[in-house]
């Protein structure tokens, strides 16, 4: 792999294809990458780690660039374990590293690693900046982007943003580092993704930090997860303007839970009316089936929505009811909501759904509320064929 991204700035991070899921949740069918970064300079910097799993391959990148040189900085934008979980072992084999971050980043990494103690570390600020000597270097603070110690590096002489986890996403590399060198087609939905899944709750502090660099030149921003962005940073940066703001595109999610194919068939029809009625963009979801992972990233790819769900032991469907919750955890705005749903004996799911909207979501409701009893009827049918044609009507205004 060739590791230059400029004559002084090296890629030495790794590649993760054997987690099946990231934080646990999150599926990684492409696998993720680890980013970390040397600065050669009179003095080099490390910017961030990369999972303790991986430190051999680590340590060897490491070694590999800059031989038998000293680490004077390690620059630590975010101290999530993926990211810093190497910092403890890296101390041991550079002991004189001095480790750079904000009173934040020092209380996390003395609670998980028992380093970053006084004499050991340089504590930056807003707007501070580091010499390397030909390099100068500039911390921005960006909390909640998407934990509260974040900041990110700006090599102002390379015109260059180590950005944390901002700007990244799923999916491992496949032999080159930088965009120029590769095929992105699968990262700008594994980027929606991750966005999605990992920050999209944090959209008002995504603007502050894309305020705070507006007007910056960049010429590379290295992430921790995915390619180094070159080519595609108008793409990328414009990307994470758009879901931070919670725009959304023309469509419509069809999620729905079913125990016995009714509901199913339900969300089948308000799926069928709403493109005889010109609805381009419909994806359907099975909440029960599905990783909600993919469901959330399309969720805040299109403006509407519209779950259906039986009701089960009184309640919302279980998988339905993790969804509602996934949703407001995300703060999700601008989007319709069309609720649907069946019963036996007593219907509870319909009612529940839209108490949790009026309570949580907030979302604007479109078109009646379909509730079927045991099967379809005929007037069920057409409800439904209704309130596909509703959904429509909203999306082409």
């Amino acid at each position: 792999m060739k590791t230059e991204i400029t004559s002084s700035i090296h890629y030495v991070g790794v590649n993760d294809r054997h987690k099946t899921l990231f934080e646990g949740l999150w599926p990684l069918p492409y696998g993720v990458s680890y980013n970390s970064y040397i600065i050669l300079d009179d003095k080099i910097a490390l910017v961030d780690t990369v999972e303790v799993d991986f430190f051999p391959q680590f340590l060897d990148n490491i070694r590999r660039v800059i031989g038998d040189r000293q680490i004077d900085y390690i620059i630590v934008n975010h101290v999530e374990p993926d990211h810093s979980g190497s910092i403890a072992l890296i101390k041991k084999y550079y002991p004189e590293a001095v480790i750079v971050g904000n009173k934040k980043t020092f209380d996390m990494l003395g609670g998980y690693y028992g380093v970053g103690k006084a004499g050991d570390i340089l504590e930056v600020k807003q707007g501070d900046t580091l010499s390397l000597g030909h390099h100068e270097l500039a911390f921005t603070m960006v909390p909640m982007v998407h934990w509260p110690e974040t900041m990110v590096t700006l090599d102002t002489t390379a015109a260059t943003l180590f950005s944390g986890d901002a700007f990244g996403c799923f999916g491992a590399l496949s032999g080159a580092v930088i965009d120029e060198d590769m095929c992105c087609d699968v990262f700008w939905d594994e980027m929606r993704r991750y966005y999605s899944n990992i920050v999209g709750k944090y959209g008002v502090q995504v603007q502050q930090a894309l305020k705070k660099l507006a007007g910056v030149k960049l010429d590379y921003i290295c992430s921790t997860h995915g390619p180094v962005w070159h080519k595609h940073i108008e793409r990328v940066v414009s990307m994470y303007d758009s879901m931070s703001r919670y725009e959304a595109e023309p469509g419509l999610v069809v999620c729905y839970g079913s125990m016995y194919g009714n509901t199913e068939r339900a969300a089948e029809m308000i799926a069928a009316a709403a493109s005889e009625a010109g609805v381009k963009n419909i994806v359907m979801h099975d909440v029960s089936r599905e990783n909600h992972s993919f469901i959330i990233r399309d969720i805040f790819r299109y403006k509407a929505i519209a779950l259906g769900a039986p009701t089960y032991n009184n309640e919302i469907y279980p998988p339905m009811a993790s969804l509602l919750s996934e949703l407001a955890g995300r703060n999700l705005k601008d989007r319709f909501l069309s609720v649907f749903g069946s019963f036996t004996w007593a219907g509870q799911t319909v009612k529940k759904i839209l108490a949790y909207n009026e309570e949580k979501l907030k979302l604007e409701l479109v078109g009646n509320t379909v509730e079927i009893k045991q099967s379809l009827s005929e007037e069920t049918r057409q409800q439904c064929e209704q309130l596909g044609k509703e959904i429509a009507k909203k999306l082409a205004e």
